[in-house]
């Protein structure tokens, strides 16, 4: 069960005090000592409190933990960058996590880089839906389904996982915690900061976020960066079901990197690599590994593994494969504690389930399993299978949806190859902006451009963009 907890934590991550005058009003920041575990050089930390509905700004509020790195050359600064490193997760520590990957000294000058613990999670008034070892270990992403009868075995897990939910301390906020909400949070830590308008830079769920933001608020939007994009839908049905063709989209390089490296023993073709995998599968549902690992839990751990890409990355994977393949124990893993967990996937299950109207009926799901076991035989059974989404309350607004009214300032910047954020559903959030985005496309696989996927060309022209605001006029590649 821990090494399970494990690669779910992994899936998780993917796709996370003492105060000054407690007389601060709700429309100011209150700044206060950062938690231990969020503390870093340069960083401070604040709570602002914001309506628990902003239908009712005068009605019940809950509270937001936001950080700062602030810029120390009053000369260059320009404002403040708002940034979310997706999850839906934690974002309190992601200013200094940008700064330790080499966020350029240029931009960090040019902005406040702001951090914030979205609603429901971390430090923002977290959620809770009492979940147990059992029901944490399958992660963000549902187990694949072998067979259709698998399709409703966790058609009954996941409804009860949603009634827990339902029934939790934290249900009442529960249809608030939505990705609109937090954009509208956004804006207020906007407001109650000074700025007139604020930049965004926003990674996997993060591009929905800074989607919706753009969207709903696009005169005091300013510069925004979509990095690694989900669908114009955010995490909806459809965007869950995207994870099985960016396995089958990113898999080819791992594929080719192992067949060049026949000392691991995986194959000396991609085409063999690709057997091995199937292969592999099948023989850990029939009999799981001696540390109790399951085809599913294979499944998932190569699906997190293709987030990263490279000789280092792509040699773990392979060690990992072969220890799979000997019946060996695999490298040791750190294991995360369970309440941390816990709360995380309570949070991400209020904002995904609350986004948008997911189908109720099991056989929807039986059906797009089974579609998708054919057209994504490597992972597609797993992103169509039933989410506790299914059984949530209706949402309480519609859905903010991109659109191409406002000003042209939007960039999305995307891996041509990418397990959990496919270029196809890119390009659905480029066509859904219309003139206002432009999408600049990367040759490379693994999850994260800016920073991460250590290209100069993209990390220029991202750079370029938050300094000066000049993007490419049209789309372009990399």
């Amino acid at each position: 069960m821990r090494k399970t907890l494990s690669l779910a934590m992994a899936a998780i991550a993917a796709l996370v005090v003492p105060g000054v005058s407690s007389a601060a009003p709700a429309n100011e920041v209150k700044w206060v000592a950062c938690p231990a575990d969020v503390a870093a050089p340069g960083v401070e930390c604040g709570t602002l409190k914001v309506p628990l509905d902003h239908r009712k700004p005068e009605g019940r509020q809950t509270e937001v933990m936001i950080s700062r790195l602030a810029s120390k050359n009053p000369e260059k600064r320009r404002g403040i960058l708002l940034t979310n490193p997706g999850g839906p997760s934690e974002g309190l520590t992601f200013p200094f996590l940008l700064k330790t990957l080499g966020l350029p000294q240029s931009v960090q000058d040019a902005y406040d880089v702001i951090g914030m613990d979205p609603r429901g999670l971390g430090y923002s008034s977290p959620s809770t839906c009492d979940l147990t070892e059992e029901q944490i270990a399958p992660g963000s992403v549902p187990p694949y389904a072998v067979t259709q009868a698998d399709v409703r075995k966790r058609a009954e897990e996941t409804k009860a996982i949603a009634q827990q939910c339902l029934k939790s301390s934290t249900a009442d906020a529960l249809p608030y915690n939505t990705t609109a909400n937090i954009a509208r949070d956004l804006d207020r830590v906007r407001a109650a900061l000074g700025e007139k308008k604020a930049s965004f830079l926003g990674y996997s769920y993060g591009t929905y976020l800074g989607a919706v933001y753009a969207t709903l608020f696009p005169k005091s939007s300013d510069r925004v960066v979509l990095d690694s994009s989900l669908g114009a839908g955010g995490w909806d049905v459809e965007g869950g079901r995207m994870f099985g063709r960016g396995v089958e989209d990113t898999f080819p390089d791992f594929a080719k990197w192992a067949a060049a490296h026949p000392e691991h023993g995986l194959g000396t073709t991609p085409e063999q690599v690709r057997a091995k995998y199937f292969d592999l599968a099948a023989r850990l549902d029939a009999k799981p590994s001696v540390e109790g690992i399951n085809g599913q839990g294979f499944r998932l751990m190569t699906f997190v593994a293709l987030y990263g890409t490279g000789d280092e990355v792509f040699a773990k994977m392979a060690a990992s494969w072969k220890a799979f393949d000997t019946n060996s124990p695999q490298p040791p893993q750190e294991v995360p504690e369970i309440p941390r967990i816990q709360a995380l996937l309570a949070g991400r299950l209020h904002v995904i389930c609350g986004d948008s109207d997911w189908p109720s009926s099991v056989g929807t799901y039986e059906r797009n399993v089974a579609v998708d076991r054919v057209r994504h035989p490597m992972f597609g059974a797993a992103a169509a299978n039933i989410q506790p989404c299914a059984f949530w309350p209706k949402p309480v607004e519609k859905q903010v949806l991109p659109n191409d009214r406002g000003p042209r300032n939007v960039f999305v910047v995307q891996n041509e190859r990418d397990p959990a954020t496919p270029l196809a559903g890119a390009r659905t959030m480029r066509r859904a902006f219309g003139d206002r985005a432009a999408l600049l496309t990367v040759d490379q696989g693994g999850h994260g451009v800016y920073l991460i996927g250590k290209n100069k060309c993209a990390n220029d022209k991202v750079t370029e963009y938050l300094l000066s605001g000049q993007r490419p006029a049209h789309d372009v590649k990399c």
